[in-house]
């Protein structure tokens, strides 16, 4: 028999609506593929008897044939997605058993599409970390594993169908990160433990973790996804997106999440295109960028050859390269380290152990607001509250936080310019480095784990779509992706140009069940 954890997102969706499976049987193959990946940490909490029913009401919609896009289909839904009657903690002990009386909208509208849910997905707490490993319940431990180094599991060539095909017994059994902060919908996307999963983007935590994992993940245009019902970590920042085994996958599950949304003041009202068909579109005639700030001192070999690599197969596709210039990247990442802080110091200003979450009692309000927090936040969370607290403070919000919105807006500048000079989209590596062992970054100098999002944070700060796609693996058998970053609200030539990528690279073999 089939396994039908190995189908597809979009191979599911057909086989659901041939009625060659049902919805019960592809969600009870799921519920026990969850069950049996516990070690991997990557769910918080289960929801196998919802999933179940839901299912169950898929069976009952597609024998009537009523199914909606996603009819059927098993998700994860990263925990900082409100759901109505199921606990969600942002992966803090603070909002200790917090039970949402009510559904965010990109949630609320996966279920009207007909989605199945499986439950909620670990990340780094209020998605501030860059490798799973700073959730008050644990880290996620990434399905893939390293090759020894005397072992070359690098594909004999593009498009092999033995990507990764080593034997397990030449493996190390380091347990790795996943990357963050959507590390649990990473690993669980990649496991096979569900066919998709919602993921959130502030500088880099939907396209790093994918990109870590062998998976497609986009952060769409801010405003494409509604905002409400998100736990907020930086809301000039923050956005909502899909992490899936393919490109196709992904523009399926975006279309369901994106809409306006009269409740989010930063929702665009734009109509939803038909993602799904941009990616058959090809990417004859697009003039694609190569940004020559992007080549840092440093970066290894292995990450400059596949850039190098990802646009000769564009331009074998019929895209031209072209080299572009934008000057102010070397100060995106400092300066996101000030905006951000600056906006979750405000945000997380609301957890006072008085409306909702865990309450530490001290002798008056002052002294149980600091109990509550010292408890409940984490030492990631702490530092980044006080890194933006002191940036927002009286004698200092002109010299850093003013000057940090400045450079931001020089940095979305540079981007229209060069979409101005006719770039259709631009190409970069989506990581500095393959994943890492977990404990190997965290104890250290944080700043040496907030280089991590060097590729990826001019993004978030221009409020730019951008795709993190699989395209090959390194000398030791791990995933390595290239992103790709759009115009505002074009997501369309971010599908085709991923699609071109993925059919070039051949997909990436997922990890056998070592767990």
């Amino acid at each position: 028999m089939t396994d039908l954890t190995t189908f597809t997102l979009a191979e599911a969706r057909d086989a659901l609506r041939a009625r060659t499976i049902s919805a019960t049987e592809l969600t009870q193959a799921h519920v026990e593929a969850v069950a049996k990946a516990r070690a991997l940490n990557a769910f918080l909490l289960e929801t196998p008897e919802r999933a179940l029913a839901d299912a169950a009401r898929s069976d009952d919609r597609l024998a009537r044939g009523e199914a909606g896009p996603l009819e059927g289909i098993p998700l994860g839904i990263k925990d900082l997605f409100c759901t109505a009657g199921v606990r969600t903690t942002a992966g803090s002990r603070i909002l200790g058993e917090f039970t949402p009386p009510y559904e965010s909208t990109v949630t609320a509208q996966l279920w009207r599409d007909g989605a199945v849910m499986l439950g909620k997905l670990n990340n780094d707490e209020f998605a501030m970390g860059s490798s799973n490993e700073t959730s008050a319940f644990g880290p996620v431990v990434s399905p893939w594993r390293r090759a020894h180094p005397s072992v070359d599991a690098r594909p004999p060539h593009a498009g092999s169908d033995e990507v990764g095909r080593v034997a397990f017994a030449a493996y190390d059994d380091t347990k790795l990160v996943p990357g963050g902060s959507s590390g649990g919908s990473a690993a669980a996307v990649a496991a096979r433990l569900c066919l998709g999963a919602t993921a959130t983007d502030t500088g880099g935590s939907i396209r790093q973790p994918a990109a870590f994992t062998g998976t497609v993940g986009i952060k769409p245009t801010y405003g494409r996804c509604s905002r409400w019902g998100t736990v907020a970590f930086a809301s000039s920042l923050d956005q909502a997106g899909p992490i899936a085994r393919t490109v196709r996958d992904c523009a399926i599950l975006l279309g369901s999440m994106s809409g306006f949304d009269p409740k989010d003041s930063t929702s665009v009202d734009r109509a939803v295109p038909d993602f799904e068909a941009a990616v058959s579109r090809g990417v004859k005639g697009l003039r694609i960028g190569i940004p020559k700030e992007y080549r840092l001192p440093g970066t290894p070999d292995e990450i400059a050859a596949l850039w190098d690599q990802g646009a000769a197969w564009l331009r074998e596709a019929g895209a031209e390269i072209v080299e572009v210039s934008l000057p102010h990247t070397r100060y995106a990442l400092p300066a996101y380290y000030i905006v951000a802080p600056a906006e979750a110091s405000s945000n997380l200003a609301r957890y006072d152990g008085v409306r909702y979450g865990i309450r530490v009692p001290g002798r008056d309000v002052a002294s149980q607001y600091e109990a509550t927090r010292a408890e409940g936040f984490g030492r990631e969370v702490k530092r980044r509250i006080m890194i933006g607290t002191y940036v927002l403070s009286a004698g200092y919000y002109d010299a850093y936080y003013v000057r940090a919105q400045r450079i931001r807006t020089l940095i979305k500048r540079d981007f229209e310019e060069a979409y101005a000079a006719g770039i259709d989209a631009i190409l970069t590596p989506a990581t500095p480095s393959s994943a890492f062992a977990i404990g190997e970054k965290a104890s250290a100098d944080p700043v040496e784990m907030y280089l991590n999002d060097v590729f990826t944070v001019t993004v978030n700060m221009a409020g730019l779509p951008g795709i993190a796609v699989p395209a090959g693996l390194d000398s030791r058998g791990l995933p390595l992706g290239l992103q790709l970053i759009g115009r505002p609200f074009d997501e369309e030539t971010l599908f085709a140009a991923g699609a071109a990528i993925e059919a070039a690279a051949g997909r990436t073999v997922l990890p056998d069940a070592w767990w």
